[in-house]
């Protein structure tokens, strides 16, 4: 099957779409795909979206949204709300105020955590109580004025101290 744009490729991507309850299909080679894809991006941006998720720009007074401007790159925030994407570090800072509920809906927090590998945090707690036990241990021996012991136990501690750290 030919593409329905070019008519020159084969069609290796195939599109339906719906406007005001007409469905029509596309069949499209990668080429007119990209293309399709960047015009749809700038129509229905992402931005567009995020604003009806998260009600962008609440409480926001038109004259602030046009002065509003990032000092180090320039983006502005009506800029911003067209492309969806920020345009360097400062950005954040600059637009934060209105940043902040947007990532909130989006993300559940304000703060990036991070993933991590569930068996590497799983070993790392395993490690963590294996170290606390030994503390424990070390105390105890402390205690009891059991010295060889507790110099003992010190050293397995410095020891699995030295390998979370090249971890």
């Amino acid at each position: 099957m030919l593409c329905d744009l070019c008519n020159k490729n084969q069609a290796t991507v195939h599109l339906t779409e719906i406007i005001d309850n007409q469905v029509t299909e596309l069949h499209l080679c990668e080429e007119c795909a990209r293309k399709k894809s960047i015009e749809m991006e700038q129509q229905f941006g992402l931005a567009d979206l995020l604003a009806g998720l998260a009600e962008f720009g609440k409480g926001l007074e038109e004259k602030e949204t046009v002065k509003l401007k990032c000092p180090n790159c320039q983006l502005s925030y009506e800029d911003f709300k067209k492309i969806g994407r920020l345009g360097c570090s400062e950005c954040y800072n600059t637009f934060k105020r209105y940043l902040v509920s947007l990532l909130k809906r989006i993300h559940g927090s304000t703060r990036h955590l991070g993933k991590a590998p569930v068996k590497l945090t799983a070993r790392k707690f395993s490690k963590k109580s294996e170290l606390e036990e030994l503390r424990h241990k070390l105390q105890k021996a402390i205690e009891a004025e059991e010295f060889e012991e507790a110099a003992r136990i010190r050293d397995q501690i410095r020891e699995l101290e030295k390998k979370q750290n090249k971890e």
